[in-house]
Parts: structure tokens; sequence; C-alpha cells
């Protein structure tokens, strides 16, 4: 990508602040379609100033669909390089709408035509994990098997490797697999993306993501996780005989291991991310006299730099910003 690095980075965090400060008013209203659609739109304003030529490819619709980034959506200045980009205006609308901790806006962006598309498959089985044991995890393998890997690559006891994953019925029998070996589980509630992150990041006392998530959130962690030097697999998990026919119409392989390298081709693909509500990731949007304090994450896999920033917004900004989205 031509655009200097920095100028990239900082517009994609302005972006993800954007969608943040734009639903904070909805934080805890149980209203998910308003705080949704208050993300969106100022995420798609902020979106629509950066000098690129930008293609929805991971999105929240179809564009009949509206107000949501949709699909296929056409994003950017249209000068600048050529681009997918997928979005998650709100990972954790639910979390969001009630008040609940690890609520993210997240963003990833890569040169056209390098980001996997599941189409319409929504879920994927995963399993992702931090730079010691890249090249160390099979999703064809057992639970137990890779748990072992991690173990040996930490140089820890298999007790004290701590899985995150969704807590949903779908993955009940792998939380079985996962108390069988020892290991410890922390289970979040929504949020996938926050999850895959924080079990390739060091220092956050998650060692690996397993379980069945969202393909689109999948494909988005997958940018973070090639900026972090970690790894990844996924494969495409029907729910019913409609997803295994629409697999096939698609021509979509079920069986299919979806390596890092698959979800993302590119060796130069940004991810940024602005904490809505307090989390394992990132502190949430606050309110102050002043303004407003955001904490964010950007990195970018070709270099491999992961920046971290806390940004104070002036009230006055804050104010005229919030005038202009909608708010309660």
């Amino acid at each position: 990508m031509a655009t200097s690095e920095l100028n990239i980075a900082m517009a994609l965090v302005e972006a993800t602040e954007a969608a943040s400060l734009g639903a904070a008013p909805w934080m805890g209203r149980g209203q998910k379609n308003s705080a949704d659609g208050a993300a969106v739109d100022a995420m798609r304003e902020k979106l629509n100033q950066i000098d690129m030529d930008g293609i929805v490819v991971i999105g929240e619709g179809e564009k009949d669909e509206a107000p949501m980034l949709f699909n296929g959506e056409k994003v950017g200045t249209g000068h600048g390089p050529a681009v997918d980009v997928a979005v998650d205006p709100i990972d954790g609308t639910t979390l969001f709408s009630l008040g609940r901790p690890n609520a993210v806006s997240v963003i990833a962006v890569a040169p056209r035509n390098t980001m996997y598309n599941p189409k319409d498959i929504f879920y994927m089985e995963k399993i992702a994990v931090g730079p010691e044991a890249k090249g160390k995890i099979d999703l064809s393998a057992p639970v137990r098997w890779n748990l072992e890997q991690v173990a040996k690559a930490k140089e820890i006891p298999i007790e004290e490797v701590a899985v995150v994953l969704l807590d949903r019925p779908r993955n009940e029998e792998i939380v079985k697999e996962i108390r069988q070996t020892g290991a410890r589980i922390v289970s979040i509630t929504d949020g996938d993306v926050a999850g895959a992150v924080i079990a390739a990041m060091e220092g956050t006392g998650v060692d690996i993501l397993m379980g069945i998530g969202g393909s689109p959130e999948g494909v988005v962690a997958a940018c973070a996780i090639k900026a972090l030097e970690g790894d990844m697999q996924c494969r495409l998990w029907p729910r019913n005989d409609d997803d295994r026919r629409l697999a096939k119409e698609e021509g979509l392989d079920l069986q299919q291991i979806i390596k890092l390298e698959d979800l993302v081709s590119s060796d130069d693909c940004y991810f940024a991310a602005t904490g809505m509500t307090t989390g394992y990731l990132l502190k949430g949007v606050e309110f102050t006299t002043y303004g407003a304090r955001t904490e964010s994450l950007v990195m970018r896999s070709f270099s491999h730099t992961i920046r971290k920033i806390e940004a104070i917004h002036h009230r006055e900004k804050v104010e005229r910003f919030l005038s202009q989205t909608n708010t309660p």
C-alpha cells in the first residue's frame, strides 16, 4: 500500500473511535439496533474520508438492509490503494446494549481480493494462538492434543492453559473435552473478535481460542493475528441442511481446514479496534468533564507494529459530534 503506514493506521483508528463515541449514548439501554445504527453512521462517515478505494467484503448485510455497512459497499474517497474492508462497528452488540464488558468496534483492511469470503455460511470452528504456538496447532486433531501442544510451547502444565470460547450450546461438547484435560476456560458471551485477539496477545492470561463462532469475525480477527505473528485455523460450520445446500451451491468446501494465509493472503493488512465497554482487551469509552477518553489498538502485519492509543477528545468536539448522530 503506497499510502503511509501511519496515515492509514490513524485513519482506521479514527473510524473505530467515531463508532464507539457515536454509539456511547446507547450503552446499556437495551436497544441493539439503535446502538448499531449510530455506530455504523459514525464509522461510515470517517471511512469515506480515508484516501482509499475500499469495498466492504465483510459487512453487516446486503444492500437492501441499509443503514448497515453492506457487503459490496464502496468506502473511502476512491483515491489511493484498492483494498478489501471488513467491519464490525460493534463486536458484541448484545454486550453493549446490556452494559456488559468486552464490546469493541473493529475494522480490518487488506489489499483487494486477499480476504476470505465465507459467503452465506455464518459460523466457523476456530482455533487461534499466539506466536509461541505458531505452526503447532491442528483443527482436525483432538482438543487434548492441541492443548498439549500449547502447554509444551509455553512450557506450562496443561492445567494452566487458559482457553477462551463463546458460551453457546453449540460449544458444549468442546467444553467437556477441555474440562477432561484440566485446562481452564474463560467463557465469553459475545465478541469473539476480541476473544481471538487476546488469545494471540502476550500478557492477557489467555493462551488459545477454541470453539464455534462467527465466520465474519474470524476473517477480521485473522488480520490481527497476522500482525501479532500468531496462528489460526478455521472450518466452516453449517447449522443445518439449508447451510449445507448453500455451501454446495456457493462452491464452499465444508471439510477444508482454512489456514491463516487463506483467511487473509496478503502480508500487509491492518487491524484497528476501539473499546466500547471495558473488557479483557481494551477500556471502554469514558465521558469526563473535559470530554471523552477512548482506548484503541491498531496493528499492521507487514511491520508487526502494534500501537495502543489512549485518546482524549475535547468536550466541544464530542458534543458537536454527538449532535450529528442518532442519540437517545
